[in-house]
């Protein structure tokens, strides 16, 4: 975990919203900083992090900011997430909301919690 650099996609509490109160997302990039992760983040419906120091913000999904993670971390299952751009750009997905059911993907790449 230390040293590892993880994008965490969704900060709000629930899907295609922008309220942070109460946001399992908050808690876990804490505990993941607590073991030495390096925290990036991504939600289209939430411009500002709620805290200081603020992880850094990833604004494009783009496949080199993807591919540039050793591991994506879906909190929030926002319905505005290519989801299959996510999967094939991603080394490593874990996805918390059952997001990418419906996405073909190599075997091992996608573990859903």
């Amino acid at each position: 975990m230390n040293g590892s650099n993880i994008l965490v996609l969704g900060l709000s509490y629930k899907k295609d919203i922008a309220d942070t109160r109460e946001s399992p997302a908050l808690d876990i990039i804490t505990i993941l900083k607590t073991q030495g992760a390096n925290i990036s983040w991504n939600d289209p419906y939430v411009s500002d992090y709620p805290t200081t120091p603020a992880p850094t913000f990833v604004k494009n999904l783009t496949p080199s900011a993807l591919s540039a993670t050793d591991c994506v971390v879906i909190v929030t299952d926002h319905s505005s997430y290519d989801w299959a751009s996510i999967v094939a750009n991603a080394t490593l997905v874990i996805d918390t909301r059952n997001a990418t059911k419906d996405v073909q993907c190599p075997s091992g790449r996608v573990l859903k919690l």
